[in-house]
């Protein structure tokens, strides 16, 4: 999986289509990861010692890595590759072959 956290991503499929945000966690297993206030559910929790408060929270499900398209700052949302400098696999922009 080329995706990381940290990295800016665009939804390109699904009821957020077109927002965009910053993947707080990848699940490789899964092929997913989970982008910060996209495909939010609503879930019943009861209270706990780490949740003191019970009751219905938003939370935030994972969306399919395929669904989303990194954003390079100079091009915009595009697709990821691999260049090999030496010993070092670094990421580039297919559209600008620019370093992400």
């Amino acid at each position: 999986m080329k995706l990381r956290k940290g990295d800016k991503v665009k939804v390109l499929s699904g009821k957020d289509k077109g927002r965009e945000g910053e993947i707080i966690k990848v699940l490789p297993k899964e092929n997913k990861v989970i982008v910060d206030r996209i495909n939010i559910a609503k879930r019943h929790m009861k209270a706990t010692k780490s949740l003191m408060q019970g009751g219905i929270i938003d939370k935030d499900m994972p969306v399919a890595a395929s669904a989303v398209a990194i954003v390079c700052p100079a091009c915009g949302p595009t697709r990821i590759g691999i260049k090999v400098d030496g010993s070092l696999k670094v990421r580039i922009c297919r559209k600008c072959e620019g370093e992400l």
